[in-house]
């Protein structure tokens, strides 16, 4: 292996989830949570990034382009079929899954999305 440099400043940004910036996140015009994400080169909301929602929120009624893998971090959601979602849970949603999402308390969630979604 060659020798390893140091990694240039502008080549890695490190920002704490709990205290970072995070930007509204919006589903045709209305906001829908609120989004960390790193790579500013791809849409907000898609690749890996950070999602919160604030207590009580709902998700836009949404379908995914791709398939949506998320992994929660705090908190809970219900989809609106009923099915929990709570910390440590590893999700996986087949792309063209239709939901929508319910957290009663608010969460934060770590996601990962190939693509855009469609209302």
């Amino acid at each position: 292996m060659s020798e390893l440099e140091h990694i240039d400043a502008n080549d890695r940004w490190v920002v704490n989830i709990h205290d970072a910036e995070y930007i509204p996140f919006l589903s045709d015009g209305i906001e829908n949570g609120s989004v960390l994400q790193l790579n500013k080169s791809k849409p907000l909301g898609s690749g890996f990034h950070v999602y919160r929602m604030a207590p009580g929120e709902t998700t836009v009624a949404h379908e995914h382009l791709s398939d949506e893998e998320f992994l929660m971090l705090e908190g809970e959601i219900f989809d609106h079929d009923g099915a929990r979602y709570g910390p440590g849970d590893l999700v996986w949603l087949k792309k063209g899954t239709k939901h929508s999402s319910h957290s009663p308390n608010g969460c934060l969630i770590a996601v990962y999305l190939d693509g855009d979604e469609t209302l």
